[in-house]
């Protein structure tokens, strides 16, 4: 049986991740009409989806840049500055993460360059990767 503490800890984490989830959808915890809801942070999109390592964390800001930030594609520095913003440490090689979760087919490279470097887009397989909280779909 379950101790007093785990069980309130559990609750905690449970409030938490309702909390931004309610974020996530544009619902307000208050009880006000008109304030409009706060935008979901990087920090907080990346606590909501918790990926594992470098590789999912990078796709995570990726996605979280195309589908928050309204970026058509990103490039290396646009990852290393919402790297930063989430209060994550930078890998050390982000072109690595990129060629990674190109291989498993979640980024392409873009058309286009951005700032006159190399650019990607996420693909569908990448946005339902993400939107699945990092779980293959079959």
């Amino acid at each position: 049986m379950e101790d007093i503490k785990s069980i309130g800890k559990k609750v905690l984490d449970l409030e938490k991740r309702i909390g931004a989830l309610e974020i996530l959808v544009g619902e307000e915890k208050s009880n006000t009409v008109a304030s409009p809801a706060k935008k979901l942070s990087v920090k907080e999109f990346i606590l909501l989806k918790n990926p594992s390592g470098d590789v999912q964390k990078s796709l995570a800001i990726a996605y979280y840049l195309e589908k928050n930030e309204d970026m058509r594609s990103f490039n290396v520095e646009d990852l290393a500055h919402y790297f930063q913003l989430a209060k994550e440490p930078t890998p050390k090689n982000l072109n690595d993460k990129i060629n990674m979760n190109i291989k498993k087919g979640h980024v392409m490279e873009a058309k286009e360059k951005k700032e006159n470097k190399k650019a990607w887009v996420i693909t569908n397989t990448g946005e339902q990767f993400v939107d699945n909280n990092f779980k293959e779909t079959k």
